[in-house]
């Protein structure tokens, strides 16, 4: 099967007619962007063959918001030399025409032709589904679908193997079935379908675990027995000797003795304690006492450099007071600043006075254009008036005039219909002769029309009556009257005489609309808000103008009779001036700060120097001194003292390793705690021990042991029996499946030659294997091994595609008609695999034609043929 040509029209996006044409026998590649329409030409496609014609769910074709559109789907195909054309259209006017060689087919018989010829059915009611689509929805592939195949192969399955019995004949013989059914019968009483025990096999597994169970707690049991009687024993023995020795009173004397010695220490460390406090505030006293005997020798250091600053600081107080005098500087500056500011003031009022001047000029010239829109204005104001005043004069009712004109030609109309309806009396008499008509002399020739019944009197021979003939002419006569009457009172209702001079008013009015608007347009340029706003505007521009002028002459008055310099070059000197006066008032202000600085300097070293000197020379500071030197003397022997008595504290501290003395104690502690309790557990152990062999050996365990053994015994053997009865039955079963395997394999043996032509070009060491209902299941590559589900997203698209193209290969084989569509297929491959593919693809071309749709044209570039652009086509026009 090749398809040459695809045209849509009305169909989702595609509103007008557009075409694919010219499509080539093997690979044709239509790329565009998302949205762009490959999605909607495959629905088409598919809408042709799987949609009734006349389906009301076809809906979802149309253009979106169109409710009159009528979809339609034109496709023309060769197979077998055949020349097949179908046009099919939905909704409006639905229709379904098929040739075939000239031999056309139509509706319902069209379609089931065309379901005959691709292998699909149409459903009963409603929209079609994948489970009517066989062949072509096995071998046509929806955006996303690639890695879903079971459910496309279970609905083809009947037309799979329908071609590959026409390949290989019918090889599947059912002279085997009842054995292996009687087999599955027998197995099933004693396995279910996945091999685990059922009825009397389950009953007596189950029986034969219990008495298992039952005999290993029991045989334990009796193990714990004879325990319990050895440990009974070893308990008591220990329990006596506990009682004899009584080991926990040893070791609370332990640690009562450690006691002791540790309260012994912690009086040690408490006194060693005591004397580093004394210690550390003898230090402190010490330390204060020193400070204060540096601090005095530092005071004698400190009277000369005292005196020192207080030169210094003089030497710089003299040196600020004989620095020049800087406010003739600050003067001289700020004469230089009035002069460049009064500068700028004149030319301040220059530049005003040019900026008023062109204001004055600029408001002249547009208070001479406002006086000329002014004049415009009311020129067009009178002119529109007058043409209010011929609108006002020819106003007419337009419906009025539209009922005359609808009334008039109704009139015309039954005047033609009375002309043809009415008896006409027609007349040619000799010259002389003369008849009388309804009373009236009628002579030489001529006619009348008679509407009613007319008398036609001959002299000498009597009276004629003549009936006008036609049921409806009464009628008619009176719906002329009706007529006449209505046009000629809608004349003077509209104050016309006649229909002309109703039209030619209508068109004055017409004529003065259009120079009313032509007339208001005008002034709203001319007014844009009106005449009273453009009249308010110009007298504000005219008083605007004489404010302006009043601002001239008085600058005029107040600038000076010089020439003044430009504003850029009297402001540029006014700041040069202005940084010249702040430079020498902040000099003039930093030299007086030092000076201030300088004599508060002096006075404060001089004051300083002065207070150490009186305080040196006092005699009450040198008997300070002698006492302090004797003080630090004393402090210094009481340290070494209590240094010493520290010192040999600590060592007997130390000696007497307190940590150590303290975990002696927790240790005597806890043994004695534990041996005692460990004596109590003894007893109580001995007491529950007893208690349960008396319990035990009431029961008579090793009876109840004997017991449970033999009857597991029996169970045991009958279960045996019908274990080996399962697994022959399941042995045999499996060989008969086997057997019917191998024949079933001679079915599938042409479409695994197909799938392993492909499979190897990816994977050279692999193998898919096809089930009994040619669904592609097991995966095998070298060490690999698992189910087709199991791989990965990928992969299984690829495994999708390449099953789709080896059913094609059998079909086609089979002398089935093929067409491979997919529509954004192979998303998810990585470089390698996608170059394999596009190898697998390129082979199949040469056998099938494939439509490949795709959003992504860069990664096909090397698939060897012509991309076709959706999107420049859809701008030609159309496709192709």
């Amino acid at each position: 099967m090749k398809l040459q040509r695809v045209r849509v029209e009305q169909f989702r996006q595609f509103r007008q007619g557009l075409e694919l044409d010219k499509l080539q026998s093997g690979i044709n590649l239509i790329h565009g962007p998302n949205e762009s329409g490959k999605s909607t030409l495959v629905r088409a496609i598919r809408a042709a063959f799987f949609e009734r014609y006349r389906s009301k769910s076809a809906e979802d074709l149309a253009p979106w918001g169109d409710t009159s559109a009528a979809p339609t789907v034109e496709l023309v195909f060769d197979h077998n030399g055949q020349r097949w054309q179908l046009d099919k259209r939905f909704l409006k006017r639905h229709r379904c025409d098929l040739l075939v060689d000239g031999v056309a087919f139509s509706g319902e018989d069209a379609e089931e032709k065309l379901a005959d010829l691709l292998g699909y059915q149409f459903p009963k009611k409603g929209a079609s589904k994948d489970e009517h689509w066989g062949i072509p929805g096995l071998l046509w592939v929806e955006q996303g679908t690639g890695q879903d195949i079971e459910k496309a192969v279970l609905h083809a399955g009947g037309h799979l193997k329908s071609a590959l019995n026409s390949l290989v004949g019918e090889v599947a013989s059912s002279g085997g079935d009842e054995i292996i059914q009687a087999v599955e019968q027998q197995r099933k009483e004693l396995l279910t379908s996945t091999g685990r025990p059922r009825g009397d096999y389950l009953d007596l597994a189950n029986t034969r675990e219990k008495l298992q169970q039952q005999v290993s707690e029991l045989q334990s049991r009796v193990e714990q027995y004879k325990a319990q009687v050895d440990r009974l024993g070893t308990l008591a023995s220990e329990h006596d000797r506990a009682n004899r020795e009584l080991p926990w009173e040893e070791a609370r004397r332990g640690m009562q003795h450690a006691e002791v010695k540790y309260r012994e220490v912690e009086a040690l460390q408490e006194q060693q304690a005591r004397g580093m406090d004394s210690l550390k505030q003898l230090q402190q006293n010490l330390s204060l006492l020193q400070q204060s005997q540096a601090h005095w020798r530092s005071q004698n250091e400190q009277l000369e450099l005292r005196h020192q600053s207080y030169q210094k600081a003089k030497k710089q107080l003299e040196e600020e007071l004989a620095s020049p005098e800087c406010a003739k500087a600050v003067e001289t500056a700020r004469a230089q600043y009035e002069l460049a500011k009064e500068a700028v003031q004149q030319a301040h009022l220059r530049d005003k006075r040019e900026r008023l001047q062109k204001d004055c000029a600029k408001l002249e010239a547009e208070l001479e254009k406002l006086n000329q829109s002014q004049r415009k204005a009311k020129s067009v104001q009178e002119s529109l008036e007058s043409a209010r005043t011929l609108k006002k004069e020819n106003y007419i009712d337009v419906g009025a005039l539209r009922q005359l004109k609808q009334n008039q030609r109704e009139l015309d109309d039954v005047n033609i219909r009375i002309q043809t309806v009415a008896t006409r009396v027609v007349w040619n008499l000799p010259k002389g002769k003369s008849l009388t008509l309804d009373g009236l002399s009628i002579e030489g020739q001529g006619d009348k029309l008679l509407l009613e019944t007319g008398v036609l009197a001959i002299p000498e021979l009597g009276e004629i009556s003549i009936q006008p003939g036609g049921d409806d002419l009464a009628s008619l006569n009176r719906r002329l009257e009706q007529l006449k009457h209505a046009v000629a009172q809608q004349l003077a209702e509209l104050a016309v005489e006649s229909i002309e001079a109703a039209d030619l008013k209508q068109s004055r009015l017409q004529d003065a609309q259009a120079q009313i608007q032509r007339f208001d347009e005008l002034l709203k340029s001319l007014a844009p808000n009106g005449v009273e706003q453009l009249n308010l505007v110009s007298a504000e521009v005219e008083a605007e103008l004489l404010a302006r002028t009043t601002d001239l002459n008085n600058i005029a008055s107040e600038a000076s009779s010089g020439a003044a310099k430009p504003l850029h070059v009297a402001e540029a000197e006014l700041k040069q001036a202005e940084v010249r006066l702040t430079e020498a008032e902040a000099k003039h202000k930093n030299h007086e700060t030092k000076v201030l600085k300088a004599r508060h300097a002096c006075d404060a070293a001089h004051t300083e120097w002065q207070r150490v000197k009186g305080e040196l020379n006092n005699p009450e500071r040198q008997q300070q001194a002698e006492q302090l030197t004797r003080d630090i003397a004393a402090a210094e022997a009481q340290k070494a003292e209590l240094e010493s008595s520290l010192k040999a504290r600590e060592n007997r501290i130390s000696e007497a390793r307190p940590e150590l003395l303290k975990q002696d104690i927790e240790r005597y502690r806890a043994s004695a705690e534990h041996q005692e309790k460990a004596h109590q557990n003894r007893a109580l152990e001995l007491s529950e021990i007893r208690a349960k062999l008396e319990v035990w050996g009431a029961e008579g365990l090793e009876e109840q042991c004997n017991e449970q053994a033999a009857e597991l015994e029996h169970i045991n053997r009958r279960y045996q029996e019908l274990d080996r009865r399962a697994k022959a039955l399941d042995l045999l079963l499996t060989l008969l499946k086997e057997k019917r395997q191998a024949l079933t394999r001679r079915l599938q043996a042409p479409l695994q030659k197909h799938l392993d032509h492909y499979l190897t070009v990816l994977f050279p060491e692999a193998n898919l294997e096809v089930d009994e209902n040619l669904m592609p299941g097991r995966f095998s590559r070298g060490s690999e091994l698992g189910e087709m589900a199991e791989l990965s997203f990928g992969a299984r698209e690829q495994m999708g595609l390449i099953s789709r193209l080896a059913y094609a290969d059998l079909l086609q084989e089979a002398g089935r008609p093929t067409l491979i569509i997919l529509d954004d297929t192979l998303v998810h491959s990585d470089a390698e695999r996608m170059n394999g593919m596009k190898r697998i693809l390129f082979d199949a071309a040469n056998r099938h034609q494939i439509l490949l749709f795709t959003c992504h044209p860069e990664k096909w570039r090397d698939l060897g043929v012509e991309p076709r652009d959706l999107e420049a086509l859809k701008l030609k026009g159309g496709f192709g």
